[in-house]
């Protein structure tokens, strides 16, 4: 502790560059904190924080006998074990595939196209995939042209097809940013160890995965990490933009049923429970995760 004063009384000019980020935090993340007390409240608009009467856990029991709830839950499930089993492999595989092109220019050329959609927002997403989707939209005109289908339909009203349109867009939108900490590492590769395999007549192929994806374990590793404890949130935007009243069974997620049932609804107290529920599982997974993934990297955690 001794150390730790002179340290910070030799360093506190740079020290003191933190301060407003710790107030901003306190601010906006801490004072908020006293706000989940009203998923053991019953609140209404005219109530105050101090004023609601307290209920205990009777917002909890309601949501584990609510049909809705679980079946958002199964849909958020759903479609986010869909994103990490298709998601989370394709940046890694994008990101080789960039770093292996020769071409500077043919490269720069590629990060700029897959980074292009993460900056566009899910209202133009959304309306280029309903407009896309449509009876006359390009997909349609497509699978007509080529005969796969004998007349048009909207897709987007399939439930049935949700899930993977919402997943193969997210990619879509994601992919190209999730190559930035992928290459940035594969950038920081001693190259003497590609000119001693290729001496040795390791292919391109087996360079990759004994060299390329070795030192990119630790990054794949957080990222996996982040991803798990993130199963149960989705993209809100995505969902209330591409959601509909045609596929809202297989659409509504957890993030949109605790949007409709506070702002719509103004059940505050039962969409606060959703909310506190949601994040207390999501901190399980996050350290369960960390300890399978630290396991794996011979007891190294990674957060």
């Amino acid at each position: 502790m001794k150390e730790f004063f002179i340290d910070f009384k030799r360093q506190w000019e740079l020290q003191s560059m933190i301060l407003p980020g710790i107030i901003f935090m306190f601010i906006f993340c801490y004072i908020p904190i006293y706000g989940l007390s009203i998923a053991f409240k019953n609140y209404t608009v005219i109530d105050t924080l101090d004023s609601a009467p307290w209920v205990g856990l009777d917002n909890f029991k309601i949501i584990i006998s609510d049909k809705y709830f679980w079946d958002s839950v199964v849909n958020t499930l759903g479609i986010s074990f869909l994103k990490l089993a298709v998601g989370f492999v394709i940046p890694i595989i994008l990101a080789i595939m960039i770093y292996e092109v020769s071409m500077g220019r043919f490269k720069k050329f590629v990060q700029t196209i897959s980074y292009l959609p993460h900056f566009l927002s899910w209202i133009v997403l959304g309306g280029m995939l309903i407009t896309w989707f449509s009876t006359s939209g390009l997909l349609n005109e497509v699978l007509l042209g080529l005969g796969l289908i004998s007349q048009p339909q909207n897709i987007l009203l399939d439930p049935s097809k949700y899930w993977w349109i919402a997943t193969l867009s997210d990619i879509w939108k994601e992919a190209g940013w999730g190559t930035i900490l992928y290459l940035a590492v594969m950038s920081k590769i001693d190259p003497t160890y590609y000119e001693a395999a290729k001496i040795d007549g390791a292919s391109r192929l087996r360079q990759i995965w004994n060299i390329t994806l070795p030192n990119m374990k630790m990054i794949i590793s957080l990222n996996l990490i982040l991803t798990v404890s993130g199963l149960l949130g989705s993209n809100l935007d995505q969902t209330l933009v591409l959601m509909n009243s045609q596929n809202r069974e297989k659409a509504e997620v957890i993030n949109s049923y605790v949007y409709r049932m506070g702002m719509t609804q103004g059940d505050f107290s039962y969409a606060t429970a959703v909310g506190l529920g949601v994040s207390i599982i999501s901190v399980i997974l996050l350290v369960t995760a960390n300890k399978v993934t630290s396991k794996l990297n011979d007891n190294q955690s990674v957060l």
